[in-house]
């Protein structure tokens, strides 16, 4: 109370002209602390809502492919460690050609890469996994400096057990 005390003086000394002016400021500070704190934050998200729900509904059409490819995947009868080397063999030798050199030590393959471009890289790899059944546990491959982009490096798969 002791600290409206002398705003309370102040008001009542005011002319009734001066009181209608800090009256009317007031209250324009006051619809402006209204607008940035509860209006513009809404008006702002429902702008944006749109774009949000497009780019959500987006990852949930994404998510959707992934889980039926997984769920492919499952499905896929199960092979025996010799059948996936085997297919593995083929796909090294139909999808990355003379460059690249498949090494097997027990259930790990090493795979070497010489100049293989990004794609065909890509496209190796989830034939291999659909195929082979074979899981890239390891990778370390960089850029070829002769030939911009292409790979060269290792990728080391796990085949399956039974």
């Amino acid at each position: 109370m002791k600290l409206l005390l002398p705003l309370t003086n102040l008001w009542s000394s005011l002319a009734p002209r001066e009181k209608t002016g800090v009256a009317l400021a007031a209250g324009l500070v006051g619809l402006a602390l209204l607008w940035w704190v509860l209006l513009s934050p809404a008006l702002l998200t429902w702008r944006q809502s749109q774009t949000q729900r497009d780019q959500l509904d987006s990852q949930l059409q994404s998510m959707q492919r992934l889980q039926a490819q997984a769920r492919a995947l499952q499905a896929q009868p199960k092979i025996g460690p010799d059948d996936a080397l085997r297919a593995l063999q083929v796909a090294v030798k139909q999808g990355l050609g003379s460059g690249a050199q498949l090494s097997v030590s027990g259930e790990r393959v090493s795979v070497t890469l010489k100049g293989i471009s990004g794609q065909v890289l890509a496209q190796w790899l989830a034939q291999s996994r659909i195929n082979a059944h074979a899981l890239p546990t390891e990778a370390h491959l960089s850029r070829d400096s002769a030939n911009p982009g292409a790979w060269s490096g290792q990728v080391v798969m796990a085949l399956p057990v039974r």
